[in-house]
């Protein structure tokens, strides 16, 4: 199993939109993205912060997504 990378917010919202999600709407620095055939994944953007691994996983999962495929889209 591939380790979860080390990136910023910015770089995970970046990766959704190449994988097909568009944001939906924004409240302060929550952005919710959405795709057909998925949920709404919801991911908090503070500049220059490192995502927790936990918080990543929880992202990803809500995606749908796994790690290879979110390191694919990097």
């Amino acid at each position: 199993m591939t380790r979860l990378p080390r990136i910023t917010a910015k770089e995970v919202f970046n990766a959704l939109q190449r994988n097909g999600f568009e944001v939906i709407r924004t409240r302060g620095s929550h952005h919710f993205l959405h795709r057909p055939g998925s949920g709404i994944v919801t991911v908090s953007i503070h500049p220059g912060e490192i995502i927790k691994p936990k918080t990543l996983k929880s992202i990803l999962n809500q995606a749908g997504l796994t790690v290879d495929e979110l390191i694919d889209s990097l």
